[in-house]
C-alpha cells in the first residue's frame, strides 16, 4: 500500500538532485569561458533555477497536502523556502550558492522522510506522526 501523494515524494526528490547536478555540472562544463559567473541555464525566456523551484513548491504542496505531521511539513515548507531564496538571490553573495545546496539536501531529506513514515513505518507497526 502506497500513500496517495508518493509520486510528489518522487518528483520532489528527483528536481532536487536534478537541481544539484546542474548547480555542479553547468559551472565545471563552462570554465575557462565567459560563463562561469553565471551558470543559468534559460529554457526560453524562463530561468531553469525558477522551473527547479515550481517543480520543488508543487512536489511540496502535494506530499504535505493531507500530511498531519506538524514537523514533517515545516521541514519541507523551511527546505523549500532555504531553496527558493537561495536560487533567486545566488548572484547578490556566495553565501547562496551554498545555502541553495543545503535547501535541497533538506528537500531531498524531508521526502525521503515522508516516504519513510507513510509506507515503510506502516508496515514495520510503527506508530509515527
Amino acid at each position: 500500500m502506497t500513500h496517495s501523494h508518493n509520486k510528489a515524494d518522487y518528483i520532489g526528490i528527483l528536481g532536487s538532485v536534478l537541481c544539484i547536478i546542474h548547480c555542479i555540472a553547468v559551472p565545471a562544463l563552462a570554465m575557462g569561458t565567459a560563463f562561469t559567473d553565471n551558470h543559468h541555464t534559460y529554457i526560453g525566456f524562463i530561468s531553469l533555477d525558477y522551473i527547479f523551484i515550481l517543480i520543488n513548491g508543487i512536489a511540496v504542496y502535494f506530499a504535505t497536502k493531507d500530511h498531519k505531521s506538524i514537523l514533517l511539513k515545516m521541514l519541507l515548507w523551511g527546505a523549500l523556502l532555504i531553496f527558493a531564496v537561495s536560487l533567486i538571490f545566488e548572484g547578490r553573495h556566495y553565501i547562496f550558492h551554498w545555502l541553495g545546496y543545503i535547501g535541497s539536501i533538506l528537500l531531498i531529506a524531508g521526502h525521503f522522510i515522508n516516504l519513510y513514515i507513510c509506507q515503510i513505518a506502516p508496515r514495520i507497526k510503527l506508530k509515527i506522526s
